[in-house]
């Protein structure tokens, strides 16, 4: 694997995360506790051995420097390796947002080049899976592929329109691909990880930018491009691979985490993941505390109840507090006797004594996101103020530092918003 420069594609904007991603890069979101979703990405990166990384960032990416740093969390920092963030830059000459996935590694290709390897392993910054690349690379060699593509089985109704489908034929060869089908052929699915010769890449790069029709994406024009042209290889991967991209399927990867033998181990010592360094004192239950089925990260003071979910760092529950199937980020406090609720609550945000997030029956979809909030999961945001005794509904979203005053009511019904200037403006009586 020292012949294998990784490229980690970690721009993603993270729409349909809604409110999670406003702030920061889809791949800085916090994920199980202690953990960014794009340590996944690196971790298996250094457990399989692959030390020379680069990561391609666009969006909003304060909070993913701030968490990259030098890559010495993960053993990426010199000497040991080498590590680069690779960020939109001018020159006298050009310089311009990245168009897409392959035009955002067509404008690093100095980089690539720069690079004495054969392969060049791209890699997507925002999924949660344990995977060693080593295998896979040994299979794309021992086929003499020019390209091989990373392959998962899932079911046909979880492709259409997410994913990219393929087909393989008898020799493991891809026959067919198409980016986010209506109509999918198969229940095959890209799972965003492509191994290149590094020649075979710079040709298809240098193809595409020519393309003026082409919407410089790996998965929608160069893979598409490339059969019959190259040999393109698909690798069946059979563990746990999960795309975090909507509250949903982000909330359902955390809640993977905690059944009694979850999919996705976080206590494998030989393929650890890794992430930033924290010096939190460990976690505490006070005499009433009680904690079923949930990680509980350090520096967490409980003094109430905590089922089924996931604590970040520095999260205090005060006395007689209940959370259930919830997922709150560092910082968080919840106030005496609040209730939540299959809730995500984003760093910093304060609960008042006495509330009720997730409350009741009604699972309307948010008015404002409709297609992102349906579920039945409420969202707080960063640093937001939740008043004293007020009821929040399902498929509420409450904006980052949303104040107190923005709640004109104390009963939020279900699919509405909060704050970021669209605040809730219709009085209501909390039903009985």
């Amino acid at each position: 694997m020292q012949d294998v420069l990784a490229i980690v594609l970690a721009g993603g904007m993270g729409s349909r995360l809604s409110i999670l991603a406003s702030e920061r890069a889809k791949p800085a979101v916090p994920f199980g506790g202690r953990y960014r979703v794009i340590d996944f990405t690196l971790s298996n990166c250094v457990n399989s051995g692959v030390r020379k990384v680069g990561v391609i960032t666009q969006y909003a990416p304060r909070t993913l420097a701030q968490h990259l740093g030098d890559g010495r969390p993960w053993g990426l920092d010199y000497p040991a390796g080498q590590f680069t963030v690779l960020q939109p830059y001018l020159t006298r000459t050009s310089g311009e947002w990245y168009k897409g996935t392959a035009d955002a590694i067509y404008q690093n290709i100095g980089f690539i080049e720069g690079h004495r390897v054969k392969q060049v392993l791209v890699l997507a910054g925002d999924h949660v899976y344990a995977m060693r690349y080593d295998p896979m690379m040994a299979y794309h060699r021992e086929n003499r592929a020019d390209i091989t593509v990373g392959v998962i089985e899932m079911p046909l109704q979880d492709v259409v329109g997410r994913f990219g489908a393929l087909s393989l034929d008898d020799g493991g060869m891809v026959v067919d691909f198409e980016e986010k089908p209506v109509e999918p052929k198969g229940n095959l699915a890209s799972m965003g990880i492509y191994i290149f010769n590094k020649d075979v890449l710079t040709c298809c790069l240098e193809e595409d930018a020519r393309d003026e029709k082409s919407q410089r994406d790996i998965g929608r024009n160069i893979i598409p491009a490339s059969l019959g042209k190259y040999r393109v290889a698909g690798y069946k991967f059979a563990g746990y691979w999960r795309d975090v991209g909507t509250v949903e399927a982000y909330w359902q990867a955390n809640m993977d985490l905690i059944v009694d033998l979850p999919p996705l181990n976080l206590y494998d010592e030989e393929n650890p993941i890794r992430s930033g360094w924290y010096s939190e004192p460990p976690a505490k239950h006070g005499p009433q505390a009680a904690a079923g089925r949930s990680l509980v990260s350090s520096g967490c003071i409980i003094n109430g109840k905590v089922w089924n979910s996931i604590l970040s760092p520095r999260v205090y529950i005060e006395d007689g507090a209940e959370v259930s199937e919830s997922v709150l980020f560092e910082g968080v406090r919840v106030g005496k006797g609040a209730v939540l609720h299959r809730c995500i609550v984003d760093e910093g945000a304060w609960i008042g004594p006495g509330s009720q997030i997730g409350w009741g029956e009604d699972y309307a979809p948010n008015r404002e996101e409709p297609d992102i909030l349906t579920t039945g999961i409420t969202l707080i945001g960063q640093g937001a103020k939740v008043p004293v005794g007020v009821k929040v509904g399902r498929n509420c979203k409450v904006a980052g530092w949303a104040k107190e005053r923005d709640f004109i009511s104390d009963y939020i019904p279900s699919g509405s918003s909060v704050g970021g200037g669209q605040a809730f403006r219709q009085e209501l009586v909390c039903p009985a």
